[in-house]
């Protein structure tokens, strides 16, 4: 669209890269930005004036919460009114003379609740406000401009990556709302400068050929890891399963060929055994990372209320149903899925077991023992016998989130 992006405003492969995010999210136009936030504080900014009013999910990741929350109403005066976004009466109910838009998340950071887009989008156009609609979670699953979102934004950082190492957001919309965020007098990309990028850009874009069979895969096990931790007794959350209130909502919204999502999450009962689970995963089965970003190839484990959420208040928290002991997963794609489990099934019945929570954790070799039983590919044979936990990483602090 050189009429939208002038070669002096936007390299050309900067340029390609949102044909290619619109394309993928069957939108006019789409603007890469430098980062997720910037794309949504220039798309709220655009949309809204001192004085207007937003609703939006209270289950919304925390750096977005803290935007709506509390910088907007005081360097710009623009309140928001959080409600839970699956009630639709509840939605309504907060909407205002001055409401501008309707916000949320397709699928919830970190509760993986999922919006009904179709009700949201009707509710939205009969009072003339924008549905805007967060698709991070669930690229090339959903489609959120198929359901009537009038703008789709993504923190490209996450799936759309899938290395954790480039910073990256885009907004996808109409032609006409894309060209005005990079209008020379009004325009909040054009003038607060958070364009993508150029080699960034073209990092993506080479990316994209494989999204589809990445999210494939991460649904796959994200699938199977869930319904093998529920049969456990588990008190685990993933829309794919049947007992997910949303599942049949999502069965209608979702392209099916991507399944239902790489995420998932545990509730622990307690931060001590969130903990506990999160360190023994790490390093004595080696599966995956305590992390806080997403979308990763590996696993990447994080206790939600203390890293996305943290900007929430314990009252919040509690509102909008982030226990202590929640730890989310984005679920990876390295190694075989039969090795992961076995992993993320030993880390389990650690961080489960109220004996073990006090013990030294548990000599690698036990798991060792179970995978050679069964017959799996021992990922870890090569490593020497230790009485002492292997793999003693840190927290991994640097990893690219938003």
């Amino acid at each position: 669209m050189p009429e939208i992006f002038s070669g002096e405003r936007n390299p050309d492969n900067v340029r390609y890269l949102g044909r290619q995010l619109a394309a993928l999210e069957g939108t006019q136009a789409a603007y890469p930005t430098s980062s997720g936030m910037a794309a949504i504080t220039a798309t709220i900014m655009q949309l809204c004036n001192s004085g207007d009013h937003i609703v939006a999910s209270s289950t919304v990741y925390g750096g977005t919460f803290a935007l709506l929350k509390s910088f907007l109403p005081l360097k710009c005066g623009i309140q928001t009114t959080f409600v839970d976004i699956s009630d639709l009466a509840a939605v309504e109910a907060a909407i205002t003379s001055r409401t501008k838009v309707v916000y949320t998340e397709a699928i919830s950071n970190p509760t993986l609740a999922v919006a009904n887009l179709p009700a949201l989008a009707d509710i939205a156009h009969i009072k003339g406000m924008k549905l805007v609609v967060d698709n991070t979670f669930s690229p090339m699953m959903i489609s959120p401009a198929r359901w009537g979102a009038d703008l789709v934004i993504h923190s490209l950082t996450k799936f759309v990556s899938g290395a954790s190492d480039v910073i990256a957001g885009v907004v996808c919309g109409d032609a006409e709302f894309i060209r005005s965020l990079v209008d020379l007098q009004v325009g909040p990309i054009m003038l607060m400068g958070p364009t993508m990028d150029a080699k960034v850009a073209s990092e993506l874009s080479l990316r994209l050929a494989h999204l589809g069979i990445r999210m494939a895969e991460h649904s796959r096990r994200a699938a199977a890891y869930a319904e093998r931790l529920a049969q456990m007794g588990a008190k685990v959350t993933y829309p794919g399963l049947h007992g997910h209130k949303q599942h049949d909502l999502l069965n209608k919204l979702r392209n099916a060929d991507y399944g239902y999502g790489g995420m998932l999450t545990i509730d622990f009962g307690s931060q001590q055994a969130a903990e506990h689970f999160m360190e023994y995963a790490q390093n004595v089965c080696g599966f995956g990372l305590m992390a806080v970003s997403l979308g990763y190839f590996d696993t990447l484990l994080s206790l939600s209320g203390s890293t996305t959420s943290s900007e929430l208040s314990s009252a919040e928290k509690a509102l909008a149903g982030i226990p202590s002991g929640l730890v989310r997963l984005s679920v990876g794609i390295t190694g075989t899925l039969e090795q992961r489990w076995l992993q993320l099934k030993q880390s389990y019945l650690a961080a489960t077991s109220s004996a073990s929570i006090k013990q030294p954790l548990v000599p690698v070799t036990e798991i060792a023992e179970e995978l050679q039983a069964q017959k799996v590919v021992n990922i870890i044979a090569s490593q020497p016998v230790a009485q002492e936990p292997l793999c003693k990483q840190p927290r991994v602090e640097g990893m690219a989130s938003r």
